[in-house]
């Protein structure tokens, strides 16, 4: 099982992800995006979603997708497969002209 991680460890590995905050119990991005690119991104989160076994909360908004990420299993607390999570996506939000 998992373990969760510390408000300090959030924040550290949170350094190399730009526009990521926590309030210590999740972590959380809004990206700026296109309605119709957000809805791709939504579908492209889904897929990486499936690939790691772990899924995310997604908003998609007029011209925002915004992503919260926390560990149900954990009591809503943060562990590093959310971290990885947040990696992966944060590497194609480009490719979907998300912007930061």
């Amino acid at each position: 099982m998992a373990e969760a991680l510390s408000h300090d460890q959030i924040k550290a590995r949170l350094a190399e992800l730009a526009g990521w905050s926590t309030d210590g119990r999740r972590i959380e991005r809004t990206y700026s995006i296109p309605h119709i690119q957000g809805a791709a991104f939504i579908v492209h989160i889904a897929a990486i979603q499936n690939d790691l076994g772990h899924h995310s909360d997604a908003t998609l908004g007029y011209k925002t997708v915004h992503i919260s990420i926390s560990s149900s299993d954990l009591g809503g607390y943060v562990a590093e497969h959310d971290i990885e999570l947040a990696r992966r996506i944060q590497a194609v939000a480009p490719t979907h002209g998300a912007e930061y």
